[in-house]
């Protein structure tokens, strides 16, 4: 039986290892002799046939080594969505993927716990072993430059806190990050996503469903406004530029519908627009869809109203939204959420 796999390398890779290199190979040459291509398509793109067997052991060991860094924001109420989020990334992506939470204690909010934050990190664990997920405690940071104008904003004060990561070490280090909304349901392969080209790039994003028809950025006739749920920011560059710096400044002086999605849209001059397989935020996802964001939708008949449906309300993603291709991660969702 032929097979092939296609992988894309990302452009700064962790420290190599042969032992990681041969485990590669001979895990996804098993799946190569014992399962359907149907079954596999969790692996990610470069084309390549099985014949020449150095070539496979390589391309198996870039695979192995292909790493993300993901951040979360949130407090611990969004511990079951990020399980979730988690639970789907870890089905469809097998490389190395190092998850970020920032969290904080301040005042009625209280933070991601420490309890979930391991039980995750031996979740990730399983599939790669160079895997992880860390906690971080910015209430610091957060505290010591509050976005005083919309401290009582629609969302909690950490819906805001992504636009703090230029001042976490653990992250502003980073050449890149993929920040998610804790609900964001992963559906196929983000590797090329997560290494499109960000030269001269702050950051890439997807258009938001609702705002675009309203906010323009760059000209009337552009839309440029882009939904904060999922972005993927050239660190580096943000650095560079202050975006992040500005954000902050302009929560503090200025109230904001959606404070930390404005922000980010005020202050992004140097944007980079992607198809919207990458956020879908429809309530129902696309056949092309990778990430599909549970946001919230208009509804217009028979009366006006807000629909809210998160992927942990599992009635409602099944009678509601007419959901059930993500029954297999809510059954495994269903067995796992008490460890958190």
């Amino acid at each position: 039986m032929e097979y092939s796999i296609w992988v894309q390398v990302p452009s700064r890779a962790p420290p190599f290892e042969l032992k990681g290199a041969i485990s590669a190979f001979f895990r996804v040459r098993s799946i190569n002799n014992s399962a359907s291509h149907e079954e596999n398509t969790n692996l990610a793109p470069f084309n390549l046939e099985w014949k020449n067997n150095l070539k496979g052991a390589i391309s198996a060991f870039f695979l192995y080594n292909i790493y993300m860094n993901i951040l979360y924001c949130g407090d611990k109420g969004i511990a079951r969505g990020v399980l979730i989020s988690i639970l789907s990334i870890i089905k469809y992506n097998k490389g190395v993927l190092h998850f970020y939470i920032l969290t904080i204690n301040y005042e009625d909010t209280k933070a991601f716990s420490k309890k979930a934050t391991e039980f995750l990190d031996e979740l990730v664990k399983k599939t790669n072993k160079k895997s992880f997920v860390k906690l971080i405690d910015a209430t610091e940071i957060f505290t010591a430059n509050l976005p005083k104008k919309n401290m009582k904003s629609y969302f909690t004060p950490c819906s805001m806190l992504r636009l703090y990561i230029d001042k976490v070490p653990e992250i502003n280090q980073l050449e890149r990050v993929l920040y998610l909304d804790y609900d964001v349901v992963c559906r196929g392969n983000m590797t090329e996503f997560y290494n499109i080209d960000l030269k001269n790039i702050e950051a890439a994003g997807v258009l938001d469903i609702y705002g675009r028809r309203f906010y323009r950025y760059h000209g009337f006739f552009n839309q440029d406004y882009m939904n904060s749920g999922v972005m993927l920011f050239n660190m580096p560059e943000c650095l560079k530029s202050g975006m992040f710096d500005k954000t902050v400044k302009l929560c503090a002086k200025r109230w904001m519908m959606l404070a930390d999605q404005a922000a980010l849209n005020k202050s992004i001059e140097k944007r980079k627009l992607v198809d919207r397989k990458y956020n879908e935020q429809e309530e129902r996802p696309r056949k092309n869809t990778v990430l599909h964001h549970f946001s919230n939708n208009f509804k217009f008949w028979p009366y006006f109203r807000i629909q809210k449906v998160k992927p942990f309300e599992i009635d409602k993603v099944h009678k509601v939204l007419k959901i059930t291709e993500y029954d297999d991660i809510l059954e495994e969702y269903n067995q796992l959420k008490g460890k958190l």
